[in-house]
């Protein structure tokens, strides 16, 4: 065999699972193939001046690249069973919790100590909620910011190219079975391994789909969260992100019954594009140094959907959403919460007029046009529900953007060591469908590592 250990994608999972490899038996061979550039030279043309929208670069370096789609989000590390994924199902909680842990610690080690751990535990806020038929989940979040998250990828790269050879902007291309082991395929070469972890991400899920289908590994589909970014003057929410900083709050609509969250807070962040395969759509970032923060805060809601028979996949609804927006606006639009409710299109001159600055230039439009009435009730009778923990939150000069959705690889089948129906192959990370949060990733590539080692 070439390698002990290849792993396919250096993203969050990928990256825990080499370290932890590497670090429990130094004398392993392995070797991370990723499709694309090392984090230095991760940077998308787009500047919103001279190139405008995607050009289809041959690698996105917003989605792939050393740190994976999570490189330049605001590094937020969830540590709970409550949300960002069910990896918990296949471990056990406890676990789980072990492993979030231990990767915090890992993050502390390479760059983050000294940014904060926040706690909902014994919050005054989850009587508030209740109060007010809302429901806040239970988490304590990392938050490293942009910048920090940034630096922690710079120097866990820094301890980990001695020890595995590293190969970017080489997709693979199929993946097979031989005695013993696995043989995967390049563009100009194949390489053999004993054994296989698959960490590509949400990135991967069309390849992810096309190796399950190949390999006839069962796969079940899973969901797609469609919805807007709000954003508005940081002193709304400040009495729940001072203490919080990230606060999960449910909300079951009256209307539908359907579960409405928020998702991805930032205080005091900037609302960003976000481009996935020439398909824009909208997220958030916030940053450690007090110098990059502004004087909004900005968060998303969303509402799941998942379908089954006879329409099963979610992701292209999600995409045929997006497209739609793409099309009415040139990339993401952006609305008053006032016009919206008054059935009016939002134009630059209410924008301007507004008693608030948008942190990202988009196109002033009329979300009605783009999502689905019954997803568009359900983000409304949300903001008027938050709006009795966080008066002002329905405020006229909210400002919505559209949209932003969020895509679930489908869930693929593994065992409580996220080994498939192959001895040998595991799979991890977003690619599987199991985790949806960096926290989660990484832990399962930590527990993967663990079982190649000890087992």
């Amino acid at each position: 065999m070439d390698f002990d250990v290849i792993i396919i994608g250096a993203g969050p999972g990928g990256i825990f699972s080499a370290y932890e490899l590497t670090r429990l038996d130094p004398k392993l061979k392995v070797a991370v193939f990723e499709a694309g550039h090392p984090l230095a030279k991760r940077s998308c043309p787009i500047d919103g001046d001279r190139i405008k929208s995607c050009i289809h670069c041959s690698s996105c370096s917003i989605m792939s690249g050393f740190g994976g789609a999570g490189a330049f989000s605001d590094g937020k590390y969830n540590i709970t069973n409550d949300f960002g994924g069910t990896l918990y199902e296949y471990i056990g909680k406890a676990r789980a919790l072990e492993l979030m842990r231990y990767v915090d610690d890992i993050n502390m080690k390479y760059g983050g100590r000294g940014t904060k751990l926040y706690t909902t535990a014994g919050s005054k806020f989850k009587k508030l909620c209740i109060q007010n038929d809302l429901h806040l989940l239970d988490a304590s979040v990392r938050h490293l910011g942009t910048d920090i998250n940034y630096v922690v990828l710079e120097n866990l790269y820094e301890e980990l190219k001695e020890k595995a050879l590293f190969f970017f902007d080489t997709p693979v291309e199929s993946v097979a079975v031989m005695e013993g082991g696995y043989r995967i395929h390049t563009k100009d070469a194949s390489y053999t391994c004993e054994k296989c972890v698959i960490s590509v991400g949400r990135s991967g899920s069309k390849w992810m789909e096309a190796v399950c289908r190949d390999l006839k590994i069962p796969t079940r589909s899973n969901r797609v969260d469609i919805g807007v970014r709000v954003e508005l003057p940081a002193e709304v929410f400040s009495h729940l992100t001072d203490e919080l900083y990230e606060s999960k709050i449910v909300y079951c609509t009256r209307q539908y019954g359907d579960r409405v969250r928020t998702f991805c807070m930032n205080p005091k962040g900037a609302v960003v594009n976000e481009n996935t395969g020439g398909i824009v759509t909208v997220n958030g970032h916030s940053y450690e140094d007090p110098a990059k923060q502004t004087g909004n805060t900005n968060f998303a809601l969303l509402v799941a959907k998942h379908f089954s028979e006879p329409f099963k996949d979610s992701n292209g609804y999600g995409e045929s959403i997006a497209r739609l927006s793409n099309m009415l606006g040139g990339g993401v639009i952006v609305q008053r919460f006032g016009d919206l409710i008054r059935g009016r299109r939002s134009n630059p001159v209410r924008i301007e007029e507004a008693f608030i600055t948008p942190t990202l230039k988009a196109t002033p439009g009329d979300l009605s046009l783009v999502l689905p009435k019954r997803i568009l009730d359900g983000i409304i009778e949300m903001i008027y529900a938050l709006d009795k923990i966080a008066p002002g939150t329905a405020n006229d000069d909210t400002l919505l953007y559209g949209v932003e959705v969020k895509f679930y690889n489908m869930e693929v089948q593994v065992d409580e060591r996220l080994q498939s129906c192959y001895q040998g192959l595991y799979i991890i990370g977003d690619g599987s469908g199991i985790t949806h949060s960096l926290s989660h990733a990484s832990a399962s590539g930590i527990h993967v590592a663990r079982n190649i080692v000890i087992n």
